[in-house]
Parts: C-alpha cells; structure tokens; sequence
C-alpha cells in the first residue's frame, strides 16, 4: 500500500543560507530581468501578478546550475535552472529562526516580492522518523514562534505551519498523550503569527492519500484553522494538482469553506504505483509539477507553491543522502521528467 504520509524528511538539516547584503544586491530585481553581468545567474524573479513570491538566488539548485554552467554541462544546466528559477519553501533552522526570517523576508522585500516560510519544529515531530525531533517541549516550541515572529515583522510572508503535524494525529503516528499539546501549539502559533500584519498562516491538512477529509475536520478545529488564512495539502507529496484540489475542497466544505495552497513540486506524474512501505521516500520517475502561481485551476485555490524544495532528499532510501540533503541526480530526473 502507498503510504499516505506527507513527510518532508528533515530540510531543517541543512536549513537554507542567510540572505547577505551581496545576495540581496544580485537577486532584488523586481523587472523579471536576469543580472546582466551575470548572463546565467538564476536570480531573476517571475512576473508578480502570477508569481509574486521570492526567488532565493542562493538555493542548492541555484549553485548547482552556477557549477553546471561553469563545466559547461549545458544540458544538466538547462534542467536544474527548472528549478534554481522557481521560488520555494525556506525552512527556518529553529537554533536561527529570528535571523533567518529577518533575511528572508528583507531580501524578499527589497525584491517586491513575498518569502514562503516552512515552520517544521513541533515537539515529537515525525515519530521518530527520518526527520524526528524537533523543539524539546512545549515552551520552546513557543520561543521558537516567537523568535520567527520577531524576524518576520511587518515584511510580506506566507506561512506553512508544520508540515504532518496533523497527519501524524490523524493517523495514530503521534502517541495520544501528546495530542492535547500538540492542539494547543498549534493554535498558539496561528494567534501569535496573525497579529503580523502581512503574514498569511495556512495549517498543513494532510493530502488525498491520507485518512479521508472526515478524519481532518476536528483537528484543524482544534489546531484553530478558524483563525488561519487557510490550510496546505499534498506538502512534499506526490499527488497531482487535481487529486489535490478534489481533496483540499471536501475538506474545504468541513471548516467554513477555507481556502488552501497546494504542493506541486513533485507531483507531474502523481503518485508512485508500489507496494513498498517507504514508496513516499524518494520515489522515483517523479517529475516537477506546476510552476508556482497564484493563476490556479479553482477559486478556493489560492496558489500552487514549492514547500518541498525540490532535488533534496526525503531520507536514506533508494541510493538518497539524508533527509533535507541537496541530491542532484534526483533533481535532475525530477526536471527531466518535468512536462
């Protein structure tokens, strides 16, 4: 049986650079126009009105194409720049979060653009998986909101609130005695995020290989999607976009009509058809999905984005580094595939 588990294996391993002032310099343009000193930089940002989220010009992708290009692998360079171009998910290292978050969301700012945000940290995450851990108890999970609070400010960002954290509940992973804590972490970080200004929160609600949208319902309640802007499907996942708005819609309609983003990072050729127990763990012949964009296929829709950044590894499986680990032969089958 597939497994319905929506986990990111542990980015927070690498975590993702700090944003410096040479870095907001070369990747602010806001003109959708590359560096022009710089003729194969990856920097530039997509058009606004369809994109209006941050390219970091500093992703494993982005160096990767910087070193196909200059051992002038040109067709290696042309796949992985599918990738280096494309904004995605920035998962905050939680010993970094305030700084980080400032970094991000400055150099997003400087760009005229919006920073997406991954907060991967709840106590007990990821049962004791590829990407177990996470903050030690509940009052530095709540440092750890804070702190990312203080780094954000008042600047532009979209916020995905703890990939699997719900599923885990959902599925029985998490142990029951965590559940109640688990509730109230959760809608702690969703007040304290919504008195940001500009932050939007949306919650991660599992995805269609899961429990059923019944099975959601109150959780998300008790989590406090009533006070999110909305929840997240398919997160590091593989199902594809229309499975996922089928899915995120039923859902949808239990908790007053939210609307919801979808991961389409890797989800081009849906999911992989195996009886393996790990088929969710670097499958392969998976492919890029949709770009990201705020021009979706349903109106409740509000944007197709890149949590799961892809070409890093969901764990040690099928020849893959550790779970977060920049893997570019995956990425390149991943573009490659790409339609």
């Amino acid at each position: 049986m597939y497994r319905s588990s929506a986990t990111f294996r542990g980015a927070v391993k690498t975590g993702v650079a700090f944003v410096g002032a040479a870095l907001l310099l070369t990747g602010c343009s806001s003109d959708g126009d590359k560096d022009p000193d710089n003729p194969s930089s990856s920097a530039k940002q997509q058009p606004k009105d369809k994109d209006p989220y941050w390219v970091n010009p500093d992703t494993n992708a982005a160096k990767q194409l910087q070193t196909y290009t200059e051992e002038s692998k040109k067709s290696d360079a042309e796949l992985i720049r599918k990738i280096a171009e494309q904004p995605t998910g920035e998962w905050l290292v939680p010993e970094k979060a305030q700084d980080q978050a400032r970094d991000v969301t400055e150099a997003a700012e400087q760009a005229d653009r919006e920073a997406v945000l991954v907060l991967y940290n709840i106590p007990h995450r990821d049962c004791d998986q590829y990407s177990g851990g996470g903050a030690a108890d509940g009052d530095a999970y709540r440092a750890f909101i804070d702190e990312v609070a203080k780094g954000i400010e008042d600047r532009k960002a979209t916020v995905i609130l703890e990939p699997d954290a719900l599923l885990h509940v959902v599925d029985g992973c998490t142990p029951p005695e965590f559940h109640e804590e688990r509730y109230d972490l959760l809608k702690g970080a969703i007040d304290k995020l919504h008195t940001l200004k500009n932050t939007k929160v949306y919650i991660d609600g599992g995805n269609p290989g899961s429990s059923g949208p019944d099975a959601f319902y109150d959780p998300l309640k008790r989590a406090g999607i009533d006070k999110a802007d909305g929840f997240a499907v398919n997160v590091s996942n593989y199902f594809t976009t229309q499975e996922s708005i089928e899915f995120g819609k039923q859902l949808s309609d239990k908790v007053g009509a939210k609307p919801f983003v979808i991961d389409t990072s890797r989800n081009g050729n849906g999911v992989w058809q195996s009886d393996d127990k790990e088929a969710w763990c670097n499958p392969p012949g998976r492919a890029l999905g949709e770009a990201p964009t705020v021009d979706t296929a349903d109106e409740r829709v509000d944007a197709y984005l890149w949590i799961k950044r892809p070409g890093e590894s969901d764990g040690e499986c099928r020849g893959g580094p550790k779970a977060g680990e920049w893997w570019p032969e995956y990425a390149l089958e991943l573009a490659k595939n790409a339609k």
